[in-house]
């Protein structure tokens, strides 16, 4: 009992009040339309807080693209109202104080920021095709028109690419990966989270199939919004309110 009632008061500590409860953790892919599937598992056994949520997009049925509003973030409320078509979105770049994005961003092929060169990763979407690549010593080739970067690498051709010994705390996580099939994978951790070492350490087992993966800005700035047919909207608040989001559109709409 003192173990279940400490569970609650922690979930309410870490919950925005207007959050919507993830969907039980499953035993596998659920498809919820054509090219979009959800799996919701517990990295760590016995341990329902370091939940995981993941949405798994065809490119043959979805597009991607980068938006972002210098200076002015917006929670995932007033996203939801600028991006009325999206299937779904998540936030993107790590930001400064003021609100403008750290790392590259392109949106619509209008480019913002400074890329990293030298760590991290890049989705990118190169010519139409959704592409995510780290970013130490690989140079895109093509016609970049949408692209948004984090750091660090999680998993690097399908293994862990994340061993950092710095302190590493438990925290909400967003990540970005694509597997050897192309689909693209977002991922969050809507409770307490992982370590970005154990993050790192379990996306390349299982079924996610990951080839490529990194982190997207995490804590607060965790947000996640998903409308797929036939199921209610679901919606993860951020803490704060985040200035860039990628946003994923059923193709012809």
């Amino acid at each position: 009992m003192l173990r279940l009632l400490l569970i609650l008061l922690v979930g309410g500590c870490i919950a925005p009040a207007d959050s919507i409860p993830a969907p039980a953790i499953g035993d596998g892919w659920q498809t919820l339309a054509p090219g979009l599937e959800r799996r919701v598992t517990a990295p760590e056994a016995g341990n329902a807080l370091s939940q995981l949520l993941v949405l798994r997009f065809d490119p043959a049925y979805y597009t991607f693209r980068a938006l972002y509003r210098p200076g002015q973030a917006l929670n995932v409320v007033q996203w939801r109202q600028e991006l009325p078509g999206a299937a779904a979105f998540i936030n993107a770049n790590f930001f400064t104080p003021g609100h403008e994005v750290l790392g590259l961003l392109v949106a619509d092929g209008a480019v913002y920021g400074s890329a990293y060169t030298d760590r991290g990763g890049t989705f990118a979407v190169l010519d139409g095709a959704p592409r995510i690549f780290a970013n130490a010593g690989f140079a895109p080739i093509g016609t970049l028109q949408q692209a948004v970067q984090g750091f660090p690498m999680l998993v690097r051709d399908g293994l862990q690419a994340f061993t950092g010994a710095a302190p590493d705390r438990a925290a909400r996580r967003t990540a970005i990966g694509q597997d050897a099939q192309g689909r693209v994978l977002l991922i969050v951790t809507p409770l307490l989270g992982l370590t970005l070492r154990d993050l790192s350490a379990y996306l390349p087992t299982g079924d996610l199939g990951l080839v490529n993966a990194f982190n997207l800005d995490g804590g607060g700035s965790t947000l996640l919004f998903l409308a797929a047919p036939g199921e209610p909207e679901y919606s993860l608040p951020s803490f704060d309110p985040v200035p860039a989001v990628l946003a994923v559109y059923p193709r012809g709409s």
